[in-house]
């Protein structure tokens, strides 16, 4: 008993002293819980083909807030990056954020086909970044690479393939304003992940700045893109909600 109360007292004392990753970790978990909230009450003002979407945006923050709560606990006790936690949340959430782009696009023709290769683009792109990152210095570049692949489709996808022709085709100002942001979301946001990925001993970009600072770029990237990500589904849901409401 005294050492799980003494465990919980250095972890309290690593948050309320500055140290900047725990902080991070606490931040995280309570944004996510907060987004996670707000989008499942706000499927209620929302026209009935945009609440699922609404709802997957739930999921992910919901999701997200759960593995942060562990991630936090981690941390405090052994002082170590959660990679395990880490990669079980993006492999449930990343897919579900791909599951978003079929359903923004979906109601202007979007077919499934489109999300089975999306979905296995990103588990592919997870799979061989954990696989990487854990088995050792000799083949960390190897998996990079087929990660990399995986990431690239998606970006391929979102610029050039079904995902951007849809929301080029169709006539809502909100999806293509949409479709913006979300692409600087894919390219600008994801790429903390591939460069911390390349941080690693070993690895292209080895020495650029302390491993150990990792967790607080992670930590903020995942707060911006996922709560971002969901924030723009949320303004096409309301933007095309209120025009068909106008139109009735």
């Amino acid at each position: 008993m005294n050492t799980i109360i003494s465990a919980e007292l250095i972890g309290l004392d690593r948050i309320v002293n500055s140290d900047p990753v725990a902080i991070t970790f606490f931040i995280g978990y309570m944004a996510m819980l907060a987004s996670s909230v707000f989008f499942f009450v706000e499927r209620s003002s929302v026209n009935d083909k945009w609440k699922t979407s609404l709802l997957v945006s739930g999921l992910i923050t919901g999701i997200a807030a759960v593995h942060y709560y562990y991630m936090r606990d981690f941390y405090l006790q052994t002082g170590s990056s959660p990679t395990a936690f880490r990669y079980v949340d993006w492999t449930l959430t990343v897919p579900l954020m791909c599951v978003e782009f079929y359903l923004l696009t979906k109601p202007f023709g979007a077919k499934g086909s489109t999300l089975t290769k999306l979905i296995l683009a990103s588990l592919l792109m997870l799979v061989a970044g954990y696989i990487g990152e854990t088995s050792g210095i000799d083949s960390n570049i190897f998996w990079g690479v087929l990660s990399t692949l995986g990431y690239l489709y998606i970006v391929y996808e979102v610029f050039a393939g079904d995902v951007a022709k849809l929301a080029k085709s169709s006539d809502s100002p909100a999806l293509a304003k949409a479709m913006f942001l979300l692409k600087i979301f894919v390219t600008l946001g994801w790429s903390i992940y591939p460069i911390g990925y390349m941080v690693l001993p070993g690895n292209l970009l080895s020495g650029a700045f302390e491993v150990s600072s990792i967790d607080l770029f992670y930590n903020l990237a995942d707060a911006i893109n996922k709560i971002g990500f969901g924030l723009v589904i949320y303004s096409v849901a309301i933007a095309e909600s209120n025009k068909k409401k106008a139109i009735a």
